[in-house]
Protein backbone atom coordinates (compact mmCIF):
# COMPACT_ATOMS: atom_id res chain seq x y z
CA UNK A 1 0.00 0.00 0.00
CA UNK A 2 1.27 3.38 -0.87
CA UNK A 3 1.35 6.02 1.38
CA UNK A 4 1.68 9.79 1.12
CA UNK A 5 2.89 12.01 4.63
CA UNK A 6 3.54 15.03 4.57
CA UNK A 7 5.76 16.05 6.71
CA UNK A 8 7.30 19.55 6.24
CA UNK A 9 9.84 21.99 7.68
CA UNK A 10 10.45 25.58 6.61
CA UNK A 11 13.35 27.11 7.69
CA UNK A 12 16.69 28.85 6.85
CA UNK A 13 18.65 26.97 4.14
CA UNK A 14 21.84 25.38 5.55
CA UNK A 15 25.09 26.05 4.08
CA UNK A 16 25.80 24.05 0.97
CA UNK A 17 25.86 23.37 -2.59
CA UNK A 18 22.57 23.49 -4.45
CA UNK A 19 21.88 21.72 -7.94
CA UNK A 20 19.47 22.16 -10.78
CA UNK A 21 20.35 18.77 -12.80
CA UNK A 22 20.15 15.10 -11.72
CA UNK A 23 23.60 13.92 -10.37
CA UNK A 24 22.69 10.61 -11.58
CA UNK A 25 22.10 11.58 -15.14
CA UNK A 26 23.68 15.14 -15.44
CA UNK A 27 21.79 18.23 -16.48
CA UNK A 28 18.99 17.78 -19.13
CA UNK A 29 21.77 15.36 -20.85
CA UNK A 30 21.06 11.19 -21.31
CA UNK A 31 23.69 8.51 -19.51
CA UNK A 32 24.76 5.63 -20.49
CA UNK A 33 24.21 3.36 -17.58
CA UNK A 34 27.14 1.01 -18.04
CA UNK A 35 29.81 3.58 -18.40
CA UNK A 36 28.39 6.46 -16.48
CA UNK A 37 29.06 8.98 -19.26
CA UNK A 38 26.52 11.80 -20.13
CA UNK A 39 25.97 12.12 -23.60
CA UNK A 40 24.29 15.79 -25.19
CA UNK A 41 24.64 19.50 -23.71
CA UNK A 42 23.01 19.32 -20.45
CA UNK A 43 21.50 22.76 -21.55
CA UNK A 44 18.37 23.69 -19.46
CA UNK A 45 15.96 25.49 -22.03
CA UNK A 46 13.14 27.99 -20.38
CA UNK A 47 11.06 29.45 -22.20
CA UNK A 48 12.15 33.71 -22.35
CA UNK A 49 9.00 34.53 -22.57
CA UNK A 50 7.50 33.00 -19.37
CA UNK A 51 8.70 34.96 -16.19
CA UNK A 52 10.03 32.16 -13.74
CA UNK A 53 10.48 31.82 -9.46
CA UNK A 54 13.10 30.54 -7.69
CA UNK A 55 12.87 27.28 -5.37
CA UNK A 56 15.51 26.74 -3.17
CA UNK A 57 15.18 23.77 -0.62
CA UNK A 58 16.56 20.50 1.43
CA UNK A 59 15.28 16.94 1.36
CA UNK A 60 16.14 15.57 4.60
CA UNK A 61 15.53 12.20 6.56
CA UNK A 62 13.25 12.38 9.95
CA UNK A 63 16.51 12.74 11.73
CA UNK A 64 17.49 15.65 9.88
CA UNK A 65 20.35 13.81 7.58
CA UNK A 66 20.77 14.71 3.94
CA UNK A 67 18.49 12.62 1.28
CA UNK A 68 20.36 12.77 -1.91
CA UNK A 69 18.77 11.53 -5.16
CA UNK A 70 15.47 12.29 -4.55
CA UNK A 71 13.37 14.29 -7.37
CA UNK A 72 11.74 17.43 -5.89
CA UNK A 73 8.96 18.49 -8.72
CA UNK A 74 6.81 21.73 -8.22
CA UNK A 75 4.44 23.16 -11.15
CA UNK A 76 5.56 21.01 -14.20
CA UNK A 77 9.45 21.97 -13.41
CA UNK A 78 11.66 19.15 -11.19
CA UNK A 79 15.25 18.84 -10.15
CA UNK A 80 17.06 16.22 -8.02
CA UNK A 81 19.36 16.87 -4.72
CA UNK A 82 22.38 16.64 -4.47
CA UNK A 83 24.44 14.59 -2.48
CA UNK A 84 23.88 17.19 0.54
CA UNK A 85 20.35 16.62 -0.42
CA UNK A 86 19.90 20.54 -1.46
CA UNK A 87 18.03 21.37 -4.54
CA UNK A 88 17.33 24.75 -6.81
CA UNK A 89 14.86 25.06 -9.36
CA UNK A 90 12.88 27.53 -11.89
CA UNK A 91 9.61 27.24 -11.98
CA UNK A 92 6.36 29.10 -13.63
CA UNK A 93 4.11 29.68 -10.42
CA UNK A 94 3.68 28.20 -6.72
CA UNK A 95 2.16 24.95 -6.13
CA UNK A 96 2.26 21.45 -4.24
CA UNK A 97 5.61 20.95 -3.69
CA UNK A 98 6.45 17.07 -4.32
CA UNK A 99 9.28 15.23 -2.82
CA UNK A 100 9.57 11.50 -4.36
CA UNK A 101 12.80 9.06 -4.19
CA UNK A 102 12.19 4.90 -4.60
CA UNK A 103 12.07 3.24 -1.41
CA UNK A 104 10.65 6.33 0.35
CA UNK A 105 7.52 7.06 1.11
CA UNK A 106 6.48 10.52 -0.63
CA UNK A 107 6.41 13.74 0.59
CA UNK A 108 4.21 16.51 -0.39
CA UNK A 109 4.35 19.77 0.89
CA UNK A 110 2.46 23.87 -0.27
CA UNK A 111 4.63 26.23 -1.57
CA UNK A 112 3.02 29.91 -1.92
CA UNK A 113 5.87 30.95 -4.42
CA UNK A 114 7.83 32.84 -1.20
CA UNK A 115 11.57 33.18 -1.33
CA UNK A 116 12.47 31.28 2.09
CA UNK A 117 13.83 28.19 2.03
CA UNK A 118 11.77 25.09 2.00
CA UNK A 119 13.22 21.74 3.68
CA UNK A 120 10.59 18.23 3.44
CA UNK A 121 11.66 15.28 5.32
CA UNK A 122 11.23 11.93 3.77
CA UNK A 123 10.88 8.71 5.37
CA UNK A 124 11.77 5.87 4.14
CA UNK A 125 9.74 2.53 3.98
CA UNK A 126 10.29 0.10 6.96
CA UNK A 127 10.38 -3.39 5.26
CA UNK A 128 9.43 -6.18 6.65
CA UNK A 129 9.25 -9.23 4.68
CA UNK A 130 8.86 -12.89 3.57
CA UNK A 131 10.79 -14.52 0.81
CA UNK A 132 8.58 -16.24 -1.61
CA UNK A 133 10.56 -19.06 -3.03
CA UNK A 134 10.10 -20.54 -6.60
CA UNK A 135 7.85 -23.25 -5.78
CA UNK A 136 5.44 -20.89 -3.33
CA UNK A 137 5.31 -18.40 -6.18
CA UNK A 138 4.20 -21.06 -8.24
CA UNK A 139 1.80 -23.08 -6.35
CA UNK A 140 -1.53 -21.13 -5.71
CA UNK A 141 -2.56 -22.33 -2.69
CA UNK A 142 0.43 -22.13 -0.59
CA UNK A 143 0.89 -18.25 -1.93
CA UNK A 144 -2.21 -17.63 -1.22
CA UNK A 145 -1.09 -18.49 2.51
CA UNK A 146 1.57 -16.46 2.44
CA UNK A 147 -0.87 -13.80 1.96
CA UNK A 148 -3.00 -14.88 4.63
CA UNK A 149 0.03 -14.75 6.29
CA UNK A 150 0.81 -11.37 5.67
CA UNK A 151 -2.47 -10.32 6.93
CA UNK A 152 -2.40 -11.69 9.89
CA UNK A 153 1.03 -10.69 10.72
CA UNK A 154 3.42 -6.99 10.88
CA UNK A 155 4.40 -8.49 7.00
CA UNK A 156 4.22 -5.66 4.63
CA UNK A 157 6.37 -6.90 1.98
CA UNK A 158 7.48 -10.01 -0.32
CA UNK A 159 10.53 -10.62 -1.59
CA UNK A 160 10.05 -12.92 -5.04
CA UNK A 161 12.89 -14.83 -6.87
CA UNK A 162 12.69 -13.34 -10.55
CA UNK A 163 16.62 -15.36 -11.32
CA UNK A 164 17.73 -17.91 -8.88
CA UNK A 165 21.04 -19.31 -7.92
CA UNK A 166 22.26 -21.18 -11.21
CA UNK A 167 20.85 -18.90 -13.35
CA UNK A 168 17.27 -20.01 -13.97
CA UNK A 169 14.74 -16.77 -14.93
CA UNK A 170 11.43 -18.10 -13.25
CA UNK A 171 8.31 -15.69 -15.49
CA UNK A 172 8.08 -15.45 -19.23
CA UNK A 173 10.71 -13.13 -19.89
CA UNK A 174 10.90 -11.17 -23.04
CA UNK A 175 14.89 -10.42 -23.01
CA UNK A 176 15.69 -11.98 -25.55
CA UNK A 177 19.27 -13.53 -24.06
CA UNK A 178 17.64 -15.21 -21.17
CA UNK A 179 15.60 -17.64 -23.90
CA UNK A 180 19.01 -17.66 -26.06
CA UNK A 181 20.79 -19.66 -23.25
CA UNK A 182 17.68 -21.87 -22.37
CA UNK A 183 17.22 -20.01 -19.06
CA UNK A 184 13.89 -19.70 -18.87
CA UNK A 185 11.89 -21.95 -16.98
CA UNK A 186 8.28 -19.95 -16.59
CA UNK A 187 7.12 -20.83 -12.85
CA UNK A 188 4.92 -18.14 -11.78
CA UNK A 189 3.12 -15.39 -13.86
CA UNK A 190 5.03 -12.18 -12.06
CA UNK A 191 2.08 -9.36 -13.25
CA UNK A 192 -0.47 -11.67 -11.67
CA UNK A 193 1.15 -12.29 -8.14
CA UNK A 194 2.59 -8.65 -8.01
CA UNK A 195 -1.05 -7.37 -8.80
CA UNK A 196 -2.60 -10.16 -5.86
CA UNK A 197 0.48 -8.77 -3.53
CA UNK A 198 -0.67 -5.16 -3.99
CA UNK A 199 -4.64 -6.30 -3.07
CA UNK A 200 -2.96 -6.83 0.00
CA UNK A 201 -1.10 -3.88 0.40
CA UNK A 202 2.42 -5.55 -0.01
CA UNK A 203 5.36 -3.88 -0.94
CA UNK A 204 6.79 -6.33 -3.95
CA UNK A 205 10.80 -6.57 -4.35
CA UNK A 206 12.33 -9.57 -6.35
CA UNK A 207 15.21 -10.68 -6.19
CA UNK A 208 17.74 -11.27 -9.20
CA UNK A 209 21.18 -13.29 -8.76
CA UNK A 210 23.92 -11.76 -10.69
CA UNK A 211 26.76 -13.35 -11.10
CA UNK A 212 26.30 -16.54 -9.96
CA UNK A 213 25.32 -18.12 -13.28
CA UNK A 214 25.99 -21.43 -14.73
CA UNK A 215 23.74 -21.17 -17.66
CA UNK A 216 25.25 -18.28 -18.67
CA UNK A 217 28.83 -19.21 -18.03
CA UNK A 218 27.98 -22.50 -19.95
CA UNK A 219 26.87 -20.12 -23.10
CA UNK A 220 29.49 -17.49 -22.56
CA UNK A 221 32.72 -19.06 -21.33
CA UNK A 222 34.69 -15.97 -22.12
CA UNK A 223 32.51 -13.69 -19.62
CA UNK A 224 33.59 -16.63 -16.75
CA UNK A 225 36.16 -16.47 -14.19
CA UNK A 226 35.77 -19.65 -12.62
CA UNK A 227 33.12 -22.92 -13.21
CA UNK A 228 29.98 -21.30 -12.78
CA UNK A 229 30.85 -17.62 -12.13
CA UNK A 230 30.92 -14.36 -14.51
CA UNK A 231 33.38 -12.22 -13.69
CA UNK A 232 32.25 -9.07 -12.18
CA UNK A 233 34.88 -7.09 -13.80
CA UNK A 234 33.51 -7.99 -17.40
CA UNK A 235 31.58 -5.34 -18.45
CA UNK A 236 29.77 -6.95 -21.21
CA UNK A 237 28.26 -9.29 -18.69
CA UNK A 238 26.40 -7.10 -16.70
CA UNK A 239 24.02 -6.08 -19.62
CA UNK A 240 21.97 -9.45 -19.41
CA UNK A 241 21.24 -9.28 -15.59
CA UNK A 242 20.48 -4.96 -16.19
CA UNK A 243 18.07 -5.85 -19.09
CA UNK A 244 16.18 -8.77 -16.11
CA UNK A 245 16.34 -5.95 -13.69
CA UNK A 246 14.98 -3.21 -15.85
CA UNK A 247 12.06 -6.05 -17.43
CA UNK A 248 11.01 -6.49 -13.46
CA UNK A 249 11.01 -3.02 -12.57
CA UNK A 250 8.77 -2.62 -15.68
CA UNK A 251 6.43 -5.25 -15.14
CA UNK A 252 5.14 -3.51 -11.31
CA UNK A 253 8.21 -4.60 -9.00
CA UNK A 254 8.60 -1.89 -6.70
CA UNK A 255 12.68 -2.51 -6.01
CA UNK A 256 15.14 -4.51 -7.07
CA UNK A 257 17.06 -6.61 -5.00
CA UNK A 258 20.47 -7.81 -6.75
CA UNK A 259 22.38 -11.01 -5.26
CA UNK A 260 25.06 -12.63 -5.41
CA UNK A 261 26.75 -9.28 -6.20
CA UNK A 262 30.54 -10.58 -5.40
CA UNK A 263 32.98 -12.71 -7.00
CA UNK A 264 33.14 -17.13 -5.68
CA UNK A 265 33.66 -18.27 -2.76
CA UNK A 266 34.67 -22.05 -1.33
CA UNK A 267 36.60 -24.09 -4.07
CA UNK A 268 36.53 -21.98 -6.91
CA UNK A 269 38.60 -19.04 -5.70
CA UNK A 270 41.21 -21.66 -6.33
CA UNK A 271 41.39 -20.68 -10.04
CA UNK A 272 39.55 -17.33 -10.33
CA UNK A 273 42.82 -15.51 -9.58
CA UNK A 274 40.71 -13.21 -7.69
CA UNK A 275 43.21 -13.62 -4.40
CA UNK A 276 45.53 -11.97 -6.74
CA UNK A 277 43.66 -8.81 -7.55
CA UNK A 278 43.49 -6.01 -4.88
CA UNK A 279 40.47 -5.42 -2.81
CA UNK A 280 40.17 -1.53 -4.42
CA UNK A 281 39.36 -3.98 -8.04
CA UNK A 282 37.23 -6.19 -6.60
CA UNK A 283 35.15 -3.93 -4.38
CA UNK A 284 35.18 -1.30 -7.26
CA UNK A 285 33.99 -3.77 -10.07
CA UNK A 286 31.04 -4.98 -7.60
CA UNK A 287 30.38 -1.02 -6.62
CA UNK A 288 30.45 0.05 -9.93
CA UNK A 289 27.96 -2.87 -11.39
CA UNK A 290 25.52 -1.46 -8.56
CA UNK A 291 25.70 1.55 -9.89
CA UNK A 292 24.95 1.20 -13.49
CA UNK A 293 21.70 -0.63 -12.06
CA UNK A 294 20.83 2.40 -9.84
CA UNK A 295 21.23 5.06 -12.83
CA UNK A 296 18.66 2.70 -14.96
CA UNK A 297 16.35 1.52 -12.76
CA UNK A 298 16.18 4.87 -10.27
CA UNK A 299 14.46 7.12 -13.59
CA UNK A 300 11.73 4.06 -13.82
CA UNK A 301 10.65 4.86 -10.50
CA UNK A 302 12.23 1.21 -8.41
CA UNK A 303 14.14 1.05 -5.67
CA UNK A 304 17.99 -0.76 -5.62
CA UNK A 305 19.22 -2.63 -3.13
CA UNK A 306 22.17 -5.53 -2.47
CA UNK A 307 22.72 -8.24 -0.36
CA UNK A 308 26.30 -8.89 1.17
CA UNK A 309 27.83 -11.73 3.49
CA UNK A 310 27.10 -10.86 7.32
CA UNK A 311 30.87 -11.42 7.78
CA UNK A 312 32.04 -8.19 5.37
CA UNK A 313 30.10 -6.11 8.07
CA UNK A 314 32.07 -6.99 10.93
CA UNK A 315 35.52 -7.38 9.24
CA UNK A 316 37.57 -4.80 7.99
CA UNK A 317 38.21 -5.96 4.32
CA UNK A 318 36.39 -7.13 1.70
CA UNK A 319 37.05 -10.93 2.78
CA UNK A 320 38.18 -11.80 -0.86
CA UNK A 321 34.91 -10.96 -2.59
CA UNK A 322 34.61 -8.03 -3.41
CA UNK A 323 32.11 -6.51 -1.14
CA UNK A 324 32.75 -3.64 1.94
CA UNK A 325 29.65 -2.04 3.24
CA UNK A 326 31.57 1.50 3.05
CA UNK A 327 31.37 1.49 -0.89
CA UNK A 328 28.53 -0.58 -1.49
CA UNK A 329 26.16 0.94 0.29
CA UNK A 330 27.16 4.77 -1.67
CA UNK A 331 25.09 3.32 -4.66
CA UNK A 332 21.96 1.72 -3.57
CA UNK A 333 18.67 2.68 -1.82
CA UNK A 334 19.01 -0.62 0.94
CA UNK A 335 21.51 -2.87 2.38
CA UNK A 336 20.93 -6.13 3.53
CA UNK A 337 23.67 -8.45 5.57
CA UNK A 338 22.61 -11.68 5.73
CA UNK A 339 22.59 -12.44 9.11
CA UNK A 340 22.22 -16.61 9.77
CA UNK A 341 23.51 -17.33 13.57
CA UNK A 342 23.65 -20.94 12.34
CA UNK A 343 26.69 -20.16 9.71
CA UNK A 344 28.72 -18.22 12.35
CA UNK A 345 31.58 -19.95 13.63
CA UNK A 346 31.53 -21.73 17.15
CA UNK A 347 32.95 -19.31 19.77
CA UNK A 348 31.78 -15.98 17.79
CA UNK A 349 31.15 -12.97 19.97
CA UNK A 350 32.48 -15.85 22.91
CA UNK A 351 29.59 -17.91 22.33
CA UNK A 352 30.14 -21.82 22.10
CA UNK A 353 27.33 -22.10 19.47
CA UNK A 354 26.28 -18.54 18.20
CA UNK A 355 22.90 -20.30 16.77
CA UNK A 356 21.93 -20.58 20.38
CA UNK A 357 22.10 -16.67 20.35
CA UNK A 358 19.71 -15.34 17.77
CA UNK A 359 19.19 -11.61 20.00
CA UNK A 360 22.80 -10.62 20.67
CA UNK A 361 24.46 -11.99 17.42
CA UNK A 362 21.39 -10.13 15.21
CA UNK A 363 21.86 -6.90 17.52
CA UNK A 364 25.95 -7.18 17.17
CA UNK A 365 25.90 -7.52 13.40
CA UNK A 366 23.19 -5.02 12.70
CA UNK A 367 25.01 -2.57 14.87
CA UNK A 368 28.16 -3.53 12.78
CA UNK A 369 26.03 -2.58 9.83
CA UNK A 370 24.67 1.04 11.03
CA UNK A 371 27.94 2.53 11.76
CA UNK A 372 29.82 1.53 8.34
CA UNK A 373 26.76 2.03 5.51
CA UNK A 374 26.20 5.38 4.05
CA UNK A 375 23.80 7.76 6.34
CA UNK A 376 21.08 7.99 3.71
CA UNK A 377 20.95 4.16 2.96
CA UNK A 378 18.63 1.83 4.58
CA UNK A 379 19.57 -1.16 6.39
CA UNK A 380 17.71 -3.86 5.77
CA UNK A 381 19.15 -7.58 7.20
CA UNK A 382 18.05 -11.07 6.21
CA UNK A 383 17.07 -13.23 9.35
CA UNK A 384 17.14 -16.86 9.74
CA UNK A 385 14.06 -18.30 9.37
CA UNK A 386 14.77 -22.02 9.70
CA UNK A 387 16.80 -24.05 11.87
CA UNK A 388 15.10 -22.06 15.01
CA UNK A 389 11.85 -22.33 17.42
CA UNK A 390 9.09 -19.87 16.26
CA UNK A 391 10.70 -17.77 19.75
CA UNK A 392 14.05 -17.73 18.49
CA UNK A 393 13.32 -15.78 15.65
CA UNK A 394 11.10 -13.39 17.13
CA UNK A 395 13.86 -12.49 18.96
CA UNK A 396 15.93 -12.12 15.95
CA UNK A 397 13.31 -9.81 14.66
CA UNK A 398 12.77 -7.82 18.20
CA UNK A 399 16.90 -7.24 17.50
CA UNK A 400 15.77 -5.62 14.55
CA UNK A 401 13.17 -3.88 15.26
CA UNK A 402 14.92 -2.40 18.64
CA UNK A 403 17.58 -1.13 16.42
CA UNK A 404 14.86 0.73 14.31
CA UNK A 405 15.47 -1.17 11.04
CA UNK A 406 13.00 -3.12 9.13
CA UNK A 407 13.48 -7.15 8.42
CA UNK A 408 13.45 -10.21 5.41
CA UNK A 409 12.90 -13.61 6.65
CA UNK A 410 14.39 -16.28 4.18
CA UNK A 411 13.14 -19.78 4.61
CA UNK A 412 14.04 -22.05 1.12
CA UNK A 413 10.72 -22.98 0.40
CA UNK A 414 8.73 -20.16 1.84
CA UNK A 415 7.68 -22.49 5.23
CA UNK A 416 6.85 -19.58 7.15
CA UNK A 417 5.11 -20.73 11.04
CA UNK A 418 2.39 -18.17 11.91
CA UNK A 419 4.23 -18.20 15.89
CA UNK A 420 7.33 -16.74 14.58
CA UNK A 421 6.05 -13.55 13.29
CA UNK A 422 4.71 -10.84 15.10
CA UNK A 423 1.73 -8.77 15.13
CA UNK A 424 1.51 -4.81 13.72
CA UNK A 425 -0.16 -4.30 17.59
CA UNK A 426 2.69 -6.73 18.90
CA UNK A 427 5.41 -4.34 17.46
CA UNK A 428 3.43 -1.78 19.28
CA UNK A 429 3.45 -2.25 22.20
CA UNK A 430 6.81 -3.50 22.31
Amino acid sequence: MRKTFLIVFVGALLAGACTTSDPESGPGGSIDPVTGEVEGDGEQVTPSTVPTIQLIGRVVDTSGLPVPGATVSVSGSSATTSPDGFYHLETTGPGVVTAVKPGWLTAEAPWDGGTAALEIALQPITVRALRVSANAAGDAEHFQQLLDLADQTAVNAFVFDTKIEGGLVLYDSSVAMAHEIGAVAVTYDAIDLIAKAREHGLYTITRIVSFDDEIKADAYPDQAIAGRWIDPRNRDSWQYNLDLAVEACELGFDEIQLDYIRFPSGEAVKESGQLDMTQEERVGAVAEYLAAARRLLHPLGCSVSADVFAIVVSSPNDQGIGQRPEELSVQVDALSPMIYPSHYSDGWLGYPDPNEHPYDVTTDAIKDTLDRVEPSTTVRPWLQSFWWTPAQIRRSIQAAEDLGVGWMLWNIVSDYSRDSIPTDAELASG
